[in-house]
């Protein structure tokens, strides 16, 4: 990766340039996601059979304005998520440089975007918590609603009703997908895209470009999920008689597996590929363009 792109892909997100998801786009994906994630909790009977059967449910009950429920919080968690971690890259890719201006090599970029992912996603996890209780709360019936009615107002009813640290719960099922995320982007479109170079089909071009990024947005996707559906579980767990649903990440994966089945770690593949998948995409695309013109204008200019 030459200097600017690796600037440019900070942890492989796009974000790096655009700043923000556009959470008009992502909120409805997040929401059917978290949804999928927590039906069929415990031995319940799925509320959904299906990422569609999810959203127009959602729909025929709560509304078009249903499916932006939490979007205050989603927006919170991209500021703090997104600024947090590409402060933390732009430090530390600026202080791995060499005096002589050479860019860290590609394991080192690598450490150093994981690093940022989970320390952004560590700064982000208040705003996660808030995200993940305010989707959840139209799947339950009135009474047991928590009803927070914006992302401040379930910071503040969470720390007083809850205690401070109720805040970082699922801090490291968080932190574990973003390097998850970030460790299986890179190597993951790395090895696709030599694969169908080698194949003889495919030429270094834009459509072997997408083709690699399609394949790695589904690795990621499938790499990731069952470490996501720990972190939505955890967050949006209740204390029953003094003592939380669950003790840790591992016994969420196991109850999952032993009531739902194994498949059910990836419940809601369908919107966290949407959404994933086209972020993958323009990611790559638009890295291997700025290495292209990079290479032409300054190296060969």
């Amino acid at each position: 990766l030459c200097p600017l792109g690796a600037q440019l892909t900070s942890d492989l997100g796009i974000k790096v340039i655009t700043g923000l998801d556009p959470p008009v786009f992502v909120q409805p994906l997040d929401l059917v996601k978290n949804r999928m994630q927590l039906s069929g909790q415990g031995t319940k009977a799925r509320e959904y059979k299906t990422s569609f059967h999810a959203l127009f449910s959602i729909l025929k009950n709560e509304g078009v304005s249903g499916i932006y429920t939490g979007l205050s919080a989603g927006l919170l968690r991209q500021a703090t998520y997104t600024t947090t971690r590409l402060g933390i890259y732009t430090i530390l890719f600026e202080k791995m440089t060499g005096a002589d201006g050479r860019p860290p090599n590609f394991f080192l970029k690598a450490l150093i975007g994981m690093t940022a992912g989970a320390t952004g996603a560590f700064v982000g996890t208040p705003a996660e918590v808030a995200l993940i209780r305010m989707t959840a709360d139209g799947r339950l019936p009135p009474d047991q609603r928590r009803g927070y009615t914006n992302v401040f107002n379930a910071l503040a009813r969470i720390t007083r009703e809850e205690g401070l640290t109720t805040l970082w719960r699922g801090c490291v099922p968080t932190m574990a997908r973003a390097v998850v995320v970030n460790a299986a982007q890179l190597a993951s479109y790395s090895q696709s895209k030599q694969a169908l170079l080698d194949s003889g089909y495919f030429g270094d071009d834009i459509l072997c470009h997408f083709c690699a990024s399609m394949i790695s947005g589904l690795v990621t996707t499938a790499a990731s999920m069952p470490v996501d559906i720990v972190k939505t579980r955890i967050q949006n767990m209740k204390t029953i008689d003094g003592k939380p649903e669950y003790k840790n990440g591992l016994e969420v994966l196991l109850r999952v597996v032993r009531s739902e089945g194994f498949f059910s770690l990836w419940k809601g593949f369908t919107p966290y590929y949407a959404r994933l998948g086209p972020h993958t995409v323009l990611t790559f695309i638009f890295l291997e363009q700025m290495n292209r013109l990079y290479k032409t204008y300054v190296l060969d200019g």
